[in-house]
């Protein structure tokens, strides 16, 4: 695991701490980390801050964003890779797709180099939370 991939699984873990669903991310210019988040729909009772909106949100404005890449523990739903397209970020990194698939491909339609590294450490915290949390996890998916 780099240490951005690193970066985003500490934000997931902070999510988790505080009771909220494990997912992170990182935003990465020119090797450095310029904004971070994690999915904060509990603690913030708001259905839109998944990791990467609030990733986004950290940020800040800062003009372009595409030479930036978006590193999250988890593939980005469609909510997240409508931002992504709309930001024009060029690179997205993910820990895994196997616990949800996402919005890989529609992605990758828009041009967006998609890379999942399929770590396990990504998968295990995923998949411990969802047997744990099963009806909080649907609700973040919208599966209810």
């Amino acid at each position: 695991m780099d240490q951005f991939m690193q970066e985003a699984f500490s934000e997931a873990l902070k999510g988790l701490s505080e009771g909220g669903i494990p997912i992170g991310s990182v935003l990465v210019k020119d090797n450095q980390i310029i904004g971070r988040g994690h999915n904060l729909r509990v603690q913030k009772g708001n259905p839109i801050l998944h990791a990467e909106i609030s990733c986004l949100e950290n940020a800040g404005r800062i003009g372009s964003y595409k030479d930036t890449i978006l590193y999250s523990t988890l593939m980005p739903c469609y909510l997240c890779a409508g931002a992504i397209v709309q930001f024009n970020i060029k690179k997205v990194i993910v820990g895994e797709s196997e616990t949800f698939k996402g919005a890989k491909d529609f992605m990758i339609s828009k041009g967006i180099e998609v890379i999942d590294l399929n770590l396990d450490e990504c998968k295990n915290l995923m998949k411990k939370f969802i047997l744990e949390k099963p009806e909080l996890w649907k609700e973040d998916i919208g599966d209810l």
